[in-house]
């Protein structure tokens, strides 16, 4: 969640054709009595000719959290004819209310309530596009479902269409130990900051009180949904793709962990629509690493003009989906760069992409089928060396060198290739299987052999077996009988070089990635036609299309700020050779900063914890401590939290402690204990 200034990559742009007036708060009324918050860049000549409207809608806190990032793009879009509105989502920042979950009906309704205000402004012609990146891609999506007139067009990044199976809460029916409590409790404290009193005013700390008692840890609602029920189709446009009538524009980032949803959204969706996937992790393209970045406003300006100014600017005359093909490189935790090309397609599926088969041999990979039995081996620490399951762009994102990991997993290596094979899309692994217990996980990591011997994770995949049929309607796993499974690994564009090898690793256990099984279970994997890997292969045409060159990235000047604490990342695996636990330990300190246009500090760090002892699944352990400030010279609050979650053989154990502090007092102390029972996971 770290905003970095990279000023090296970029031309800061200082004039623009609109001057621009800013507003940092204006109170936006919902129909209850609530009201939001919301901060404004307006062309000052809209106010005798109006303009269209750019709104982003998120719970980040306008005034200091998401005020860095927001001071390059919103007066980049309103200095070019464009008003601009950022809205704290109800119960967060300085909007009024609570924040129970996330993309709840309240949120699209508030959105609703918001576009009819945006209707009635006077600077405002009545044509809105939404942006966002994570949270505001989700609700962008959401939004535009429900056809509310005034809603023309979206950009949406890092995003998904299916909350259940392309979220942080579970993939392929496995839980996600890595980041269901870590973001649970993010939003802990993240919403359990106060308002600003120079906007709200004496309520302040009355309404923080309130948001301290009222606001839930929303780990709690999501344990109790291990299935995809309603409580996971609401909010997941892909119920109804026809939904949504409006052009988007979907953007991912291979290092990202919201890809997948990209090619579904080119795939479905039915009016006017663009693709872009760059080597990027979980930010804006003209500022994520690893670059190339891009002049992605620019971008975005063209799709604003041609479809809220209905200027033709030439967007939709160019191929719809645009995706980077990603060169090999050797294996590391971060990356500044990385080389590839661009390519250029005119929606997904395409015929330029063929499957390509390898069945499992004996530790290797044939294009014949074989025969046997092979038993895969079971090493609860296995996964540790994987990366985060969604890289922010910090150093130890990455994964590691495989090689490790690949010797806790039965492993299947191909011959050197003799030419480049370039994969795009979905790879699958799809395999016949015997079990002894009822409930058991199989992941699946796809890599790349170089030639000195270091394999890179090119991508991986998660199946729960009890969900190999179904999401909403899990199953026992059949007891030592034979049965096929189809594992979707994420979608990938990569090119593996000539004298490299293709490596598949499977393994019953991925920690921290999955919550393990509550028992180990003895997989065998049956070696025939049944058990093979499908590749899907880019070939380029022989008749090149012509690729227009992204302009150089551009954005507004980043407001003035001062470091009080530099931010830095630690990832530590610890291994008791004793005791046989494994700990991987991972703090991030996101630094203090000050902002003087509105005198506010703020700063945050966090540390992850999770702990598994060797052939003991039901020792696994995540702790997630926030510390969190927000205040200014005569007010100062501060957040500390702690989240945990165990679970035994037949239930989850879940805590969230919260305090608060209004300057060294401690004003709110709350610990609850949930227990939650585990539902075929």
């Amino acid at each position: 969640m770290v905003f970095n200034v990279r000023e090296s990559i970029r031309t800061i742009k200082r004039e623009f054709p609109f001057e621009v007036e800013v507003t940092d708060h204006i109170w936006i009324p919902m129909s209850d009595g609530t009201r939001l918050s919301a901060k404004l860049w307006i062309p000052k000549k809209a106010y005798d000719s109006p303009v269209p409207v750019i709104l982003e809608y998120i719970p980040y806190r306008k005034n200091e959290f998401t005020a860095l990032r927001d001071s390059i793009r919103h007066p980049y879009f309103a200095g070019h004819g464009y008003a601009c509105i950022r809205v704290d989502i109800r119960g967060s920042g300085d909007s009024e209310g609570i924040l129970y979950d996330e993309y709840l009906k309240q949120e699209q309704d508030d959105a609703v309530e918001i576009l009819n205000w945006i209707e009635k402004q006077e600077w405002s012609t009545g044509s809105v596009g939404m942006i966002g990146k994570s949270w505001g891609g989700f609700n962008g999506l959401q939004v535009a479902a429900r056809q509310h007139p005034a809603l023309k067009t979206i950009i949406t990044l890092c995003s998904t269409d299916d909350r259940y199976a392309d979220d942080v809460h579970y993939k392929g029916g496995a839980l996600l130990a890595s980041d269901m409590l870590w973001w649970a409790s993010t939003m802990l404290v993240y919403n359990a900051r106060p308002a600003d009193p120079n906007h709200v005013g004496e309520s302040w700390r009355e309404n923080w009180l309130e948001r301290l008692e009222k606001t839930p840890p929303f780990v709690e609602e999501w344990m109790r949904h291990q299935r995809r029920d309603e409580f996971w189709k609401h909010g997941s446009v892909c119920e109804n793709y026809e939904d949504i009538k409006i052009p988007v524009y979907a953007v991912g980032g291979w290092a990202d962990g919201y890809t997948n949803a990209v090619f579904r959204l080119m795939e479905n969706l039915k009016g006017p629509k663009k693709g872009l996937i760059g080597p990027w992790a979980h930010e804006y393209p003209e500022m994520a690493v690893p670059g190339p970045q891009i002049g992605f406003l620019q971008e975005c300006l063209r799709w604003w003009d041609q479809w809220l100014k209905e200027e033709e600017t030439g967007i939709m005359d160019e191929p719809a989906f645009r995706v980077y093909l990603q060169d090999a490189v050797p294996p590391k935790t971060d990356y500044y760069t990385r080389p590839g090309e661009w390519i250029v397609e005119n929606g997904w599926k395409t015929d330029n992409v063929e499957d390509k088969t390898f069945y499992f041999g004996n530790q290797d990979l044939a294009f014949e089928p074989k025969s046997g039995l092979e038993r895969l081996k079971t090493h609860q620490q296995h996964g540790l060396y994987a990366g985060v399951f969604c890289p922010f762009g910090q150093e130890g994102d990455m994964a590691s060198d495989q090689g490790i990991e690949n010797g806790l997993s039965n492993t299947f290596t191909s011959e050197e290739i003799t030419e480049e094979v370039a994969i795009l899309g979905f790879p699958k692994v799809q395999l016949k299987l015997t079990c002894d217990k009822k409930q058991a996980n199989i992941a699946v990591r796809l890599s790349d052999l170089s030639p000195e011997g270091t394999s890179k994770l090119i991508t991986w995949g998660q199946l729960n077996l009890t969900h190999r049929n179904s999401n909403e309607f899990p199953e026992d796993v059949p007891l030592n009988e034979e049965f096929i499974v189809s594992i979707e690994l994420d979608a990938i564009g990569y090119k593996i070089p000539k004298g490299h090898k293709i490596q598949v690793s499977i393994s019953p256990t991925n920690w921290p990635h999955a919550w393990p099984s509550a028992e180990e279970a003895v997989i065998h994997v049956i070696k025939d036609e049944d058990s093979k890997l499908l590749l899907p292969v880019y070939t380029k045409p022989a008749k090149g299309q012509y690729i227009r060159p992204f302009e150089q990235p551009e954005t507004a000047e980043v407001m003035e700020r001062e470091i009080l604490r530099e931010a830095g990342r630690t990832r530590e695996i610890k291994h008791n050779t004793i005791s046989k636990e494994w700990i991987l330990e991972d703090f991030s300190d996101e630094g203090c900063r000050s902002l003087p246009y509105n005198g506010i500090e703020y700063g945050s760090e966090n540390r992850n914890v999770y702990k598994i002892v060797e052939g003991d699944p039901l020792s696994a352990y995540v702790q997630c401590d926030w510390v969190l400030t927000v205040g200014r010279e005569k007010w100062q609050t501060r957040l500390e939290s702690t989240s945990t979650m165990k679970s035994d053989e037949t239930k989850f154990y879940i805590t969230n402690h919260l305090k608060a502090f209004e300057g060294e007092k401690m004003v709110y102390d709350k610990l609850k204990t949930v227990e939650v029972d585990r539902d075929f996971v």
